[in-house]
């Protein structure tokens, strides 16, 4: 540890991040094995879906030869935090397959700063290769034998939403759909959201500049797929998009530009738009037991089993 190394980034009790390109993270993310969970009978494994990348795979309890969709699923954390396999997340996807009956492969893709993006788009696009390659069989039975390839969707949440457009957007038409539960976009021009909490709205300013050294800024078409030089919404080939957000979310308002813009674009497909009245950004993950995270969740549920 040099004594010297600047500090650059500092947010109290969860990030610090240094000029070198060390992190400390203060928030302790925690590990959960997978396991049956006795309450709902889902049950989880681990896997390596790419050389070193990894995903936690989740199976609801099965009682019927139904094919059921399938989630390739990014946990949130600005790129810089979170993991596919600490309590919450684990807890929050538990909780969703049991409502919705999906599979979900949540992807443990690298983080920021030690791994600068676009590493983590790059662990996602072989995690969806991965999964899409299991559709004529494959070394996973729960995909092989219960996953049903018309329905495979992108979701994530926060930072994962970002990638879960991306990916969209790469996958093109071997998807069904994506689900992007309150995504992480910026942009250059303000909006009435981000009154909720400047400060994090500037956090999350400084992060993407972090965690994405060569970026163009806040309008790179990473971090902004309305700027002018992002491939067009309308190109997107999958053909059913549900865009979730928090009320008091400082994201709000990008994702609701995102539905707006793809529900004008001459993209053919099915788009729905959630909002969750005084909610924040990851509430979800937060209060998962709370009426609304329940409410959310069933949305979800509904977008997916009503095809």
């Amino acid at each position: 540890m040099e004594s010297n190394d600047e500090i650059i980034f500092d947010s109290e009790g969860y990030l610090r991040i240094y000029k070198s390109g060390r992190a400390e993270r203060f928030y302790r993310m925690g590990f959960v094995p997978p396991s049956t969970d006795l309450a709902t009978g889902v049950s989880s494994k681990d896997a390596i879906v790419a050389p070193g990348v990894n995903a936690r795979l989740y199976m609801p309890k099965i009682d019927s030869n139904k094919k059921l969709p399938i989630f390739v699923h990014f946990h949130g954390g600005a790129f810089c935090m979170g993991s596919s396999f600490e309590p919450r997340a684990h807890n929050y996807i538990t909780s969703l397959v049991a409502r919705a009956n999906v599979i979900v492969v949540s992807v443990n893709y690298r983080l920021a700063p030690e791994n600068y993006l676009p590493a983590a788009y790059e662990d996602s696009y072989a995690a969806v290769d991965w999964v899409l390659s299991h559709k004529n069989g494959g070394p996973e039975p729960w995909l092989t034998d219960h996953g049903d390839f018309a329905q495979v969707y992108t979701s994530g949440e926060s930072a994962g939403g970002n990638i879960a457009h991306h990916m969209a957007m790469y996958a093109g038409a071997k998807l069904c759909g994506a689900i992007l539960i309150h995504p992480y976009f910026l942009s250059s021009k303000t909006d009435k959201a981000e009154e909720f909490n400047p400060l994090l709205a500037e956090n999350l300013a400084q992060l993407w500049k972090i965690a994405c050294p060569s970026t163009t800024g806040l309008d790179d078409p990473w971090i902004n797929p309305l700027a002018e030089d992002a491939l067009p919404l309308a190109t997107l080939g999958c053909k059913r998009v549900l865009i979730l957000v928090g009320g008091a979310d400082i994201l709000r308002d990008r994702g609701r530009a995102y539905y707006e813009k793809l529900k004008e674009s001459e993209w053919k497909g099915e788009v729905k738009y959630w909002e969750a009245p005084g909610e924040g950004h990851g509430f979800h993950v937060f209060k998962p037991k709370s009426e609304l995270s329940e409410a959310q969740d069933q949305i979800i549920a509904d977008f997916v089993n009503k095809v």
